[in-house]
């Protein structure tokens, strides 16, 4: 088993260059299959979750060509449309978008039910919704979810919440459907946008992307492309608080200010010392900051996989802040670890209360899903002594080079084998 050891207080200096966004690539990973050809896949960051994806590709028959610098031509020319077993789908959420790919490409699949944090229930009721809205019929076996469809035809579609997996799911499904498919209270996170300009530069008509309706108008055929993944706005997010929290001068570079502005908005509410570029952010510490209240959102409100790293910041806000969470009903499983490191923070259902400053200092402390890795992490690199973080397998989902980014600008924190 691997750990995480961190000893805090050490200030952060220099640059840290943001990789591509997970929550895209781990879209556009499954929607390569839509293609007829082959796509080269550009700034695809190097994670156990787009690892886990090329596994089920090349099982798929997928041939898979590393070209450097996290770019990949992948030849989808001779794919069988085999069933997804339960051993591959098991090692991440995103597993279901090949639900939508090999239903809008062979108008069947067959997937098990998809892994990834326990953060909430997450159900795929509304995806399932949007399939057979286009015309497919769904049935269970086992563990595995069976989708299919004598033909699939557009439809419009009313998303009961502005999911974004059923958002894209439905997209990768209708995109060689017959007619026109409207989707209606999509989600308009960036990564919508990424997905659908991949998808139109290998033929397919979509618009609307990034608002919250969203038109379809199906093609037979799909060629070949080059399509970038766009700057993971949730890893600079996450960056820019441990600036926030012990950087001096800290840079954030590679980045999309306007995707990451939710966050940068309320940290000048807070006080802090932050100047943006076109394409980067400069951070420095501040030893105390005003509270606020948070209240996590659909985008382009304040994301939810910001709000537990964001939490430790609380730490230096003098008085009571807040954070509301109104997306995942378990996504304050890292409180009772923090609260180990000297956090006083008490929870009433969906909102949590902060009274600080607090002294933060170590402790060994557990993982329980990725941004809750994320959000230890940072209150590690705060903290006075070494702390342990463990179950870091969940961590490493979601974050490239995490421990070589921290290194590089003065952290001390590595990786043990236990």
């Amino acid at each position: 088993m691997n750990i995480l050891k961190v000893q805090g207080g050490k200030e952060l200096e220099g640059r840290v260059k943001i990789s591509g966004a997970k929550n895209s690539a781990v879209a556009l990973l499954p929607a390569t299959l839509l293609c007829d050809e082959s796509v080269n896949l550009l700034n695809v960051p190097d994670i156990s979750d787009t690892v886990a994806l090329f596994d089920i590709l090349s099982y798929l028959g997928a041939k898979i060509t590393n070209l450097g610098e996290e770019s990949y031509k992948i030849d989808v020319s001779n794919i069988e449309n085999k069933p997804i077993t339960d051993e591959m789908s098991n090692k991440l959420r995103a597993s279901y978008y090949f639900m939508g790919a090999l239903l809008g490409k062979y108008k069947k699949a067959v997937v098990s039910y998809p892994g990834g944090c326990s953060i909430g229930s997450r159900p795929i009721d509304l995806h399932l919704k949007g399939f057979e809205s286009l015309g497919a019929k769904i049935e269970y076996e086992e563990n595995n979810i069976i989708i299919s469809a004598e033909e699939l035809k557009g439809s419009n579609i009313y998303l009961d919440f502005a999911s974004v997996g059923a958002t894209i799911n439905i997209m990768l499904a209708a995109v060689k459907a017959d007619g026109t498919t409207i989707i209606d209270n999509a989600a308009r996170e960036p990564e919508i946008v990424n997905i659908a300009m991949f998808l139109n530069s290998m033929g397919a008509k979509i618009t609307g992307a990034g608002t919250s309706t969203i038109r379809i108008k199906g093609v037979k055929n799909m060629h070949s492309s080059v399509h970038e993944v766009i700057p993971d706005r949730i890893e600079a997010g996450t960056y820019t608080i441990i600036g926030a929290l012990v950087g001096k001068n800290l840079k954030i570079y590679n980045i999309i200010p306007e995707h990451i502005e939710a966050l940068t908005s309320k940290l000048k509410e807070m006080g802090a010392n932050i100047e943006i570029g076109p394409d980067y952010l400069v951070i420095t510490k501040k030893d105390e900051y005003k509270p606020v209240n948070v209240k996590t959102l659909v985008y382009p409100g304040f994301p939810t996989d910001l709000q537990q790293p964001f939490s430790v910041l609380l730490s230096r806000c003098r008085g009571k802040s807040t954070v509301e969470e109104t997306i995942f009903e378990n996504r304050f499983m890292h409180l009772p670890e923090l609260r180990k490191m000297g956090m006083v923070v008490s929870l009433d259902e969906t909102v949590a209360t902060f009274i600080g400053p607090n002294e933060l200092n170590a402790a060994i402390v557990n993982a329980t899903d990725l941004r809750a890795g994320a959000s230890l992490v940072t209150a590690a690199l705060a903290a006075k002594g070494v702390t342990t973080i463990t179950n870091i397998e969940h961590i490493l989902r979601g974050y490239e080079g995490l421990v070589e980014k921290l290194q590089d600008v003065g952290a001390k924190i590595k990786i043990e084998e236990i």
